[in-house]
């Protein structure tokens, strides 16, 4: 018992704030990023990035995504720049980058620790025969799920590098998920994609899936809802026997 309709066969799992805490140590790095930026920009009449700009603006996005949409919500317009762009350099990318070296720092200071009920939700996943992908708008996919010896459940893996090498459009779009869907080689409404994410669970939503579950990590229960999550839970092992 999995808490899934008898229909699914394949699980669809985001990594950070799902199996993973770092979303906290993401979150974290992004307002250290945006504050110094508008600071920097603004001086003494700088408004903070908050808790409500993370959830709307960047949570579950690829990384330029999310600093366009959040600078594009205060009105302000960079250059696209590169992917290669260095770090202290004013553009999307630049800013993104910076933002990734800083969460590369705080995961290297921190470690990576995976919830116990993921760990123990995937292994049911595991014993019921269900196939298992990771999609993460992360480009650090590989190293936090080495980091929290997760690979060994890991069928299928679509991260931000396979988003920007692919050309894949970024959640809440739902091609990441539908590439992992395709990965594991089942169609959309046999899969169940695992979100903590408005912008992926509305991803999950928009790719037709079987079933959205959504993680309230975060105290945003209804806003999950009605993003399109047809249940929420707060673990993962909520799920486990039923229980929802």
């Amino acid at each position: 018992m999995i808490g899934l309709p008898e229909t699914i066969t394949a699980c669809l799992f985001d990594l950070d704030g799902v199996l993973t805490g770092t979303a906290v140590l993401h979150r974290e790095a992004w307002k250290r990023t945006f504050d110094e930026f508008l600071r920097n920009r603004d001086g003494e009449d700088f408004q903070e990035f908050t808790d409500h700009d993370y959830a709307a603006y960047v949570d579950g996005r690829p990384r330029a995504d999310g600093v366009r949409e959040f600078l594009r919500s205060r009105n302000i317009e960079l250059p696209e720049g590169t992917p290669d762009d260095a770090v202290d350099a004013t553009t999307v990318n630049g800013v993104g980058n910076r933002k990734n070296e800083l969460v590369l720092k705080i995961i290297d200071e921190r470690g990576v620790r995976p919830y116990a009920g993921s760990i123990r939700y995937l292994e049911e996943a595991e014993r019921a025969g269900l196939k298992i992908a990771v999609v993460t708008s992360s480009a650090n996919g590989a190293k936090v799920l080495d980091a929290a010896d997760l690979t060994r459940f890991v069928q299928a893996r679509v991260d931000g590098l396979v988003i920007r090498r692919d050309g894949l459009r970024g959640k809440p779009a739902p091609d990441s998920f539908l590439a992992g869907a395709k990965a594991l080689g089942v169609p959309p409404e046999q899969a169940a994609v695992f979100e903590d994410a408005q912008s992926g669970v509305q991803a999950g939503k928009a790719g037709g899936f079987g079933y959205v579950v959504g993680v309230n990590r975060a105290d945003q229960a209804e806003e999950l809802r009605a993003h399109g999550a047809d249940v929420v839970v707060d673990d993962l092992a909520d799920l486990l026997g039923g229980k929802q």
